[in-house]
């Protein structure tokens, strides 16, 4: 049996298909790690966290986010059923900037009343994630200069 040389990727959220392209490789966020998948890749179903999805498309790479979720892969077609998604070059810095502040602040006061703290960390990570995503994503120069560890 040949393998196919290529992956049907679909990304979708309640609202829209984000992504839907032929591309050769597909690298998401799965809730324990990073799953890689090549054109003809066992079947499988896995729970999304929340990460860098990226797809290869000859020598182009390109990037998005995915904030919880599943992925369905099949041997020549990945399907992505995400809470939320977005493509590097759709992301507004200045917004996903503005939320990691947010967040930064109510994680720095964890006595304050009224501080969810998984929210925080879920928001704080989304918005690292927005911006790590925009960094890559190509003609987003302010991106590029911040650099701001993981908690």
């Amino acid at each position: 049996m040949m393998l196919p040389d290529s992956i049907e990727l679909e990304v979708v959220t309640p609202e829209r298909q984000v992504v839907k392209e032929t591309v050769s490789e597909v690298q998401l966020p799965a809730l324990a790690g990073y799953l890689g998948v090549l054109p003809g890749h066992a079947p499988l179903v896995t729970e999304l966290g929340v990460g860098e999805l990226s797809y290869r498309k000859g020598k182009d790479t390109s990037h998005a986010t995915v904030v919880r979720g599943f992925a369905e892969v099949l041997p020549g077609r990945v399907i992505v059923l995400a809470e939320a998604a977005e493509r590097a070059e759709e992301i507004d810095l200045d917004r996903a900037r503005a939320a990691r502040e947010r967040a930064e602040k109510r994680l720095a006061n964890p006595n304050a009343s009224g501080t969810d703290w998984d929210r925080a960390v879920f928001a704080l990570q989304r918005a690292l994630t927005r911006l790590q995503v925009a960094a890559k994503g190509g003609g987003v120069a302010a991106a590029q200069q911040e650099h701001h560890p993981a908690p």
